[in-house]
């Protein structure tokens, strides 16, 4: 289980950035060469990305890589360059279709031949919805072996359907785009895969994060998309079980062990009845928290 609860990005190869981020709770760093980089800069960007991971000492940090997408002209080159010496993972942006996501995982494998490297280690992280078909097809991304997350976004799906905001006046997503949060959640857990929440764009706002992240949270998010540093740990303590919820859960868990013993399955916990979904929900808890102790 690849813990992710803050996956924090790092704009355009940016040293400064990079060495910050290093010093922070982030599980995951995303080395961006798409968005944050100017066309101009996108070759000399990748040279550096692909530095870093040949010299930098990421700790227990995953190394993500975000490349730009499969229709441009620079995508090839990002995969085969990171390649030589892999990240952990790739973060897919613009994906339409499951066909697509094949294309982006053989040439991965093919590079993972070519350099020597185990086949299959490499993970895919999707992007969703950030294109109408995409978000159409959102069943079926998350279906392929080499993927290992999805989550989805809010802002290039805006500009893709012609959107003039994503949020109502209350703060709230509009329905659509919180159809995109929902259905992200159902396709991830459908394939048994993280399901990654989008990013909070005003940082400015550690108290709307904070209640966004515990909704999150609640629904059966297991992380968030960071794009600040002093987002990391609002999102790392939304997303991490509290010890009275590991409590509960390793007291349900011991109970479902004797009640099970005596023949049953569906049993009164606490003033209200549990069954199978309860225990499901209760391994997951305490998985969750012996990773992270795990990290520690």
């Amino acid at each position: 289980m690849t813990i992710r609860r803050a996956a924090h990005f790092v704009p355009g190869a940016n040293e400064k950035m990079l060495m910050k981020s290093l010093d922070t709770a982030a599980d995951a760093l995303i080395l961006d060469l798409e968005d944050a980089v100017t066309p101009e800069n996108k070759d000399s960007a990748r040279v550096t990305v692909a530095s870093w991971l040949r010299e930098v000492d990421f700790g227990r940090q995953e190394r993500v890589v975000r490349v730009n997408p499969l229709d441009s002209p620079w995508f090839t080159k990002d995969i085969e360059e990171t390649m030589v010496t892999p990240p952990d993972s790739y973060l897919i942006p613009k994906v339409n279709n499951a066909s697509e996501i094949a294309q982006i995982a053989d040439l991965v494998s093919e590079q993972e031949r070519l350099h020597g490297h185990v086949a299959g280690a490499v993970q895919l992280l999707i992007l969703g919805t950030e294109t109408p078909q995409g978000f159409l097809n959102i069943g079926e991304l998350a279906a392929h072996p080499r993927v290992d997350a999805l989550t989805w976004g809010a802002e290039d799906l805006s500009a893709a359907i012609g959107s003039r905001a994503n949020r109502n006046a209350g703060g709230s997503y509009l329905p659509v785009f919180e159809h995109a949060r929902v259905m992200c959640l159902v396709a991830a857990t459908a394939w048994d895969k993280q399901p990654l929440d989008t990013v909070f764009v005003d940082f400015n706002d550690p108290e709307g994060l904070r209640a966004e992240c515990l909704e999150s949270a609640t629904m059966g998010y297991t992380g968030k998309i960071t794009i600040h540093p002093s987002q990391i740990d609002v999102v790392n303590e939304a997303f991490t079980p509290s010890s009275d919820e590991v409590e509960e859960a390793r007291e349900l868990l011991a109970l479902f062990e004797e009640k099970q013993a005596e023949g049953l399955m569906a049993f009164s916990f606490k003033g209200q009845m549990v069954d199978v979904p309860h225990l499901t929900r209760a391994r997951k808890i305490v998985e969750m928290a012996e990773n992270l102790s795990d990290l520690e």
